[in-house]
């Protein structure tokens, strides 16, 4: 049976992976925080712009904190193994 094409055995951090678990979660868990919080707190969002806006800082700093948790897991697993 012939090699796989792309193989890796990365030491530390596995990036690639933080990066597309960061990305997942980002959207299965900031897109109700973001709807959430457009209800919950009354802002008024009568335009596409203001709504975009919103969506945009919000989603940023869920963006963040997930990439965060992600990384620091990834790391505490990478150090148990």
């Amino acid at each position: 049976m012939p090699e796989p094409v792309e193989s890796h055995d990365p030491e530390g951090v596995d990036y690639g992976w933080v990066m597309q678990t960061t990305f997942v979660l980002t959207i299965v868990v900031g897109a109700p925080i973001v709807a959430l919080l457009a209800v919950a707190t009354g802002v008024s969002l009568p335009t596409w712009a203001s709504r975009v806006s919103f969506a945009v800082r919000v989603g940023a700093l869920v963006w963040f904190i997930v990439a965060v948790g992600v990384f620091l897991y990834a790391r505490k697993e990478e150090n148990v193994a």
